[in-house]
């Protein structure tokens, strides 16, 4: 009996600089581990047929690069992949979520949170991943209530860190909040300080790329005796990842981030916590467990709704799989939403702990 030809599904994520490889490569390995026990239980069945078909990864390296990204998704397309999963880069998905609307390609974006991931409303595109106005409002809430309403961000010139900004200044607006913006390029590490010390924010937020600049930031304003009190935070979640602890050392430390975790793991979650950190070598961070949920989310489309691209696009509002971070479905949480989104999955503030950085604290869970 002949093996039944394998379903593609292409795969995006940075794996190469300037991209964010540490996170590349944690989601890549969450795709590939899900991937390997669909087909381990026999694969995958259409939906009008009989007997399962092995998932393929096609896997593409993006970069961080939105127009490496759009030419993947073409070659994807044309190599039959029947959808796409991944990327964790806020732009690059947008140029990826654009393409694949276009070319009626489904696309279930694993990692990216900006809120506008389409600039209109799509059919064929789905988020695992909170958007970014939720993930954002809740570290709000948490500098708030720790008593932080006059903030400054290091910032970059980048659609997600501007969407990031401007979400802070509305959630602090309301309580007499501030938020002072400065400029990450275009002064020196310890110039940034000099002016953090001069504006007197009790907190600075890294909206920055990492390692360069934020690592020497947290140096910075770390070594400054005037920014003693100052908290620094990093709510995009760069201290999730070992390379931050590596390089900063005892000073990776007591840097609130946001992570997309539930406060206490589940069944699956745990089985797939330690399958991944056999794999990874280190604990693996949120991103691998979106890079799982990503899969099995697909394989149950593929088995409910067949192969048909058309048809898998129609069926994310019916989907529903059960994932290591709870039960995913996809919803419209308003006629204007520009995809079809996962609203539950979880969400932490959590930070290093200062006394032995490769443990991590949970501030806040919602």
């Amino acid at each position: 009996m002949s093996t039944p030809p394998a379903l593609r599904i292409g795969v995006l994520a940075p794996l190469s600089r300037p991209g964010w490889t540490e996170a590349g490569r944690h989601l890549l390995a969450g795709l590939e581990l899900a991937a390997e026990e669909v087909n381990a239980a026999g694969g995958t069945a259409p939906a009008a047929g009989s007997g399962g078909r092995p998932l393929e990864l096609l896997v593409r390296d993006t970069a961080a690069d939105p127009r490496r990204a759009e030419a993947a998704v073409d070659e994807l397309a044309a190599l039959g992949a029947v959808a796409l999963a991944g990327e964790y880069h806020s732009v690059v998905a947008r140029a990826v979520a654009a393409r694949a609307e276009a070319l009626g390609l489904p696309y279930l974006c694993s990692s990216a949170v900006i809120d506008a991931l389409t600039d209109a409303p799509a059919e064929r595109v789905a988020r695992l991943a909170p958007a970014q106005s939720h993930g954002w409002r809740v570290y709000a809430e948490f500098l708030l209530a720790a008593g932080h309403t006059r903030l400054a961000v290091a910032t970059e010139p980048s659609a997600y860190w501007a969407a990031g900004a401007r979400i802070l200044r509305e959630r602090l607006a309301p309580r007499g909040g501030t938020v002072t913006e400065l400029d990450a390029r275009a002064q020196e590490p310890a110039a940034l300080a000099d002016a953090l010390a001069a504006d007197g924010a009790t907190a600075l937020l890294l909206l920055t790329g990492f390692p360069d600049p934020a690592v020497e930031l947290v140096r910075a304003v770390r070594r400054d005796p005037r920014l003693a009190d100052v908290l620094i935070g990093a709510p995009a979640g760069q201290p999730e990842f070992a390379e931050w602890a590596a390089l900063l050392g005892d000073e990776a430390g007591g840097i609130p981030f946001l992570r997309y975790l539930p406060a206490r793991p589940t069944a699956l979650g745990a089985r797939v916590e330690a399958a991944l950190r056999d794999r990874l070598g280190a604990a693996p961070s949120f991103v691998a467990f979106e890079g799982y949920d990503t899969v099995t989310v697909l394989a149950e489309a593929l088995r409910t709704h067949g192969t048909d691209r058309a048809a898998l696009a129609e069926g994310w509002p019916t989907v529903a799989a059960e994932g290591t971070r709870g039960e995913i479905r996809f919803t419209r949480p308003s006629p204007s939403a520009p995809v079809w989104q996962w609203t539950g999955a979880p969400v932490q503030v959590a930070d290093r702990d200062p006394a032995d950085p490769t443990r991590f604290r949970t501030l806040l869970a919602r």
